[in-house]
């Protein structure tokens, strides 16, 4: 993936709408599923932040489970589905990050359940 990934998509964020809009963003990554794990990247405490311009441009602060995870690019390419059909989003990059390096005790509740971490 590249460091930022560009993720393309379309319409305007209305002002005073920004936190609806990346609420929808929040709700939509947990559509994305990384791969091998079988969870999305919201329950796995992949997703450390979301940015949105007045302009609708939306950055993704994440990391993955390891540096080398050989899902990077269906991950990546499944961040830029999610968000292409959501209202206000105009385009947008993924800000890839390793500080803080990721860990299990990020996941949420249901994410440590689904693999069992109980």
């Amino acid at each position: 993936m590249s460091q930022p990934e560009q993720m393309a998509t379309s319409a305007n964020v209305a002002p005073g709408n920004s936190e609806a809009v990346k609420a929808e963003i929040y709700e939509a990554l947990h559509n994305v599923y990384d791969p091998e794990l079988g969870v999305n990247i919201v329950d796995l405490g992949l997703i450390y932040g979301i940015d949105l311009r007045d302009d609708g441009f939306a950055t993704i602060t994440m990391t993955l489970t390891t540096p080398g995870c050989p899902m990077h690019e269906s991950i990546g390419e499944g961040v830029g589905a999610a968000l292409q059909p959501i209202a206000g989003v105009t385009g947008g990059n993924i800000n890839l990050v390793w500080e803080p390096r990721w860990e299990p005790s990020m996941m949420t509740d249901a994410g440590r359940a689904e693999l069992g971490y109980w």
